[in-house]
């Protein structure tokens, strides 16, 4: 192989012209593709992990394979961590049970005759102890 000034012939490194700075090309990251709704999807839990977020951000990131929602965060120094939510459509037979109303009330005379009750009871108690 020839050489010319220690470098193989045909290298041809960028070189700035004197005086100037030429900072380093960052790689280039493609985004993720989101529909017009604003919804990000991806395809399955591995798409999900790979998904890169931001330090200190949230995402909500839709499975287009299941029934799943993502919750993707970092914290400040970038570490990922993802919740994973499974989700279900409501329709008239799966809805939840209502619950039963109480309807036991006390009314205003019954809650008076109870207190006046008590009240003899405890100046019994402290007429027995000797406590005024």
């Amino acid at each position: 192989m020839a050489y010319n000034n220690g470098l193989p012939i045909g290298y041809n490194p960028v070189i700035p012209p004197i005086g100037q700075y030429l900072p380093p090309q960052a790689p280039m990251i493609m985004a993720q593709q989101q529909s017009h709704t604003g919804l990000t999807w991806v395809q399955g839990e591995a798409g999900a992990k790979s998904f890169l977020v931001g330090p200190n951000q949230t995402v909500d990131l839709w499975d287009s394979e299941a029934q799943v929602i993502y919750l993707k965060s970092a914290d400040a120094s970038g570490m990922p961590s993802m919740k994973i939510l499974d989700y279900t459509i409501r329709d008239s037979s799966n809805l939840p049970p209502k619950t039963p109303v109480n309807d036991e009330y006390a009314t205003k005379n019954e809650v008076e005759t109870i207190k006046d009750s008590l009240k003899h009871e405890i100046d019994e108690i402290k007429e027995s102890l000797g406590i005024e």
